[in-house]
């Protein structure tokens, strides 16, 4: 569990951040699962004012500034904001280091079009301020879309549940495979959905959609398995708001 003050994705993906974004742009579950998903609730983006929160190595942020959008973006994790710098050089992209539980203060209020969250939300405890951030640099009919994984699968997973209920919200970590040796340790917050979803309405955002994502078909040749199982039962939740 955590030990210190650092906050949690910080600490995880700076261990294995290179090898993240050597293998996230095609890895199974972000290219052809989440990401997809994400994106296709985004929409057009042209001519748009975006920020990207919680950017990672700034696959999506690429993605959005080639298809028109003047971005800003940020991440906690010093390793990935480097890297999406590399990944962005040219592009009309700010990137800087930022942390989703602290204000946005280099962001005037109403600044942008969109705000898009893309799997970062699970390193946060409290959601509500975060939120209520978003709504304050968002201009009057922007949006939010953002990506979490989804309450149903975490809480039926007893290494994530531990001994809590379904009702509270509790921080769990695990090795993660997928991205080569060492395993990297990465914790986040498992909560009930319920608290997701008010959260983003006490916030002042109104729900626009929500999605329980399946897998490109695409997904079936080079990863058989995990698209079975994706289509069984999600394993994340994709969501639109609007202010």
């Amino acid at each position: 569990m955590a030990s210190d003050a650092t906050p949690i994705a910080k600490r995880a993906y700076a261990s294995f951040a290179d090898r993240y974004d050597a293998l996230a742009p095609t890895k199974p579950h972000n290219g052809l699962y989440e990401r997809p998903a994400t994106l296709a609730l985004v929409g057009d983006v042209e001519g748009l004012d975006i920020l990207d929160a919680g950017c990672g190595s700034g696959i999506c942020t690429e993605k959005l500034a080639r298809a028109g959008a003047r971005i800003s973006a940020f991440d906690v994790t010093p390793e990935m904001t480097a890297l999406a710098r590399r990944r962005c050089a040219g592009l009309d992209v700010d990137i800087r280091e930022g942390d989703l539980t602290r204000p946005l203060e280099w962001l005037a209020d109403n600044s942008v079009d969109g705000v898009v969250c893309s799997l970062a939300l699970d390193y946060v405890e409290k959601l509500g301020p975060v939120f209520s951030e978003f709504h304050r640099v968002a201009r009057p009919g922007g949006w939010l879309v953002f990506s979490m994984g989804h309450p149903m699968r975490d809480w039926e997973d007893v290494r994530s549940r531990g001994d809590k209920t379904y009702f509270e919200t509790n921080l769990w970590g695990m090795h993660w495979a997928g991205f080569g040796e060492p395993k990297p340790y990465v914790e986040s917050y498992r909560r009930p959905l319920g608290d997701i979803l008010n959260g983003l309405i006490d916030a002042g955002w109104r729900l626009d959609r929500f999605v329980e994502p399946r897998p490109v078909p695409e997904m079936e040749a080079v990863d058989p398995r995990h698209f079975a199982e994706l289509n069984l039962a999600p394993a994340f939740i994709c969501v639109r708001a609007s202010k």
